[in-house]
């Protein structure tokens, strides 16, 4: 019996220390995995509550899948499991509009005829490239008023410019309208964007290059162009002669008007002073008629005279007996014969 004791009591049987040690050994590896698994959901937990929103980005907050306020840059908490933040950058983003680049280098880009190819008002083709720029506006309704606003901007964007391109001639796209052309593509856009309401807004359009589809067409109107250019130094030019002669022209008239201003006071003077001398003359003339009579006889007589050639004929029309009033004079002077004239000379060698 002491020895059945002995076999079958717990405390004086081995073996059973070494299941005890064992079962120790297995509660301290269990407590061990069970505080592993509290960190471990604690640091996802803590992980999950906290989130960063960076410069240029916002957040949008949700809990239960309904949107609800708008973070900006720093660091927030959210509720693990229950809200989730999706992130959305607001820096200004861009696209092409008729042409595809994978860099920058112009040389590699890769013209879209579909995009690009449009007509004019005159019924003219033309290959016209922009570029968009736009940015995020109001992140909710970015996130969840479309599925793609972008693409929804990209054909806004493409249907605002073949609308205004269809207005205007070849001409004004290909050369002086692009600024124009630019501001009311640019209010479409911006019109539209306020309709469809996707979170977006427009910040710059760009007309990159607009060029005929064809080469012909291109130098046709490079010769256009050049022509036009021609044209406009010509105007330059006329401007410039015209600027130079008109201040030359204007003193020229200031010149003539000051003499004719002259020229009018001294005629006046002029008159003024007849006017006294005749009425001097006519007082005299009241005095003593005759005499007066007289003496503006000889005085007009000797301003007429010296300058009238007298002839005086007897009538019967021979040469040699015409008589010249200034030959008189000389002879009358010399105290001699008259000097004969070349027609007398002529006279005597005939008889």
């Amino acid at each position: 019996m002491a020895e059945n004791f002995r076999e079958f009591h717990p405390g004086n049987n081995p073996d059973d220390g070494r299941e005890t040690q064992g079962q120790g050994r297995n509660r301290s590896f269990g407590r061990l995995a069970a505080g592993i698994v509290i960190l471990i959901v604690l640091a996802v937990l803590g992980l999950e509550s906290v989130y960063s929103i960076g410069e240029q980005e916002q957040g949008v907050v949700t809990t239960f899948g309904h949107a609800g306020n708008v973070v900006t840059s720093g660091l927030h908490f959210k509720v693990p499991f229950v809200q989730k933040v999706t992130k959305v950058n607001t820096t200004i983003l861009g696209f092409p509009i008729g042409y595809r680049s994978g860099s920058d280098d112009s040389a590699t880009q890769e013209q879209i005829d579909d995009e690009s190819l449009m007509i004019t008002s005159d019924f003219n083709f033309v290959n016209v490239d922009f570029y968009v720029e736009y940015k995020v506006s109001d992140p909710v309704k970015y996130l969840y008023n479309s599925r793609q606003p972008g693409e929804i901007l990209k054909n806004i964007a493409q249907s605002c410019i073949r609308n205004i391109i269809s207005n205007y001639v070849v001409d004004d796209v290909i050369t002086t309208g692009k600024s124009k052309i630019q501001a009311e593509i640019k209010e479409m856009i911006i019109e539209k964007l306020e309709e469809q309401d996707i979170g977006l807004m427009l910040v710059n359009i760009s007309m990159q290059d607009a060029e005929p589809p064809t080469e012909d067409v291109i130098e046709a109107f490079k010769a256009v162009e050049t022509a036009k250019q021609g044209k406009e130094t010509a105007i330059n030019n006329a401007n410039k002669y015209r600027n130079e002669k008109l201040p030359e022209a204007s003193a020229k008239a200031d010149q003539i008007t000051q003499d004719a201003e002259a020229a009018k006071q001294e005629r006046v003077n002029e008159g003024i002073a007849q006017a006294a001398r005749f009425n001097e003359m006519y007082a005299e003339y009241e005095k003593n008629p005759l005499l007066t009579k007289q003496r503006m006889f000889y005085e007009t007589m000797e301003e007429v005279l010296p300058g009238v050639k007298l002839i005086i004929d007897d009538g019967s029309g021979e040469l040699n007996k015409t008589l010249y009033l200034d030959e008189l004079q000389l002879e009358d002077i010399t105290g001699g014969r008259p000097a004969a004239s070349s027609e007398d000379t002529d006279t005597q060698e005939e008889e």
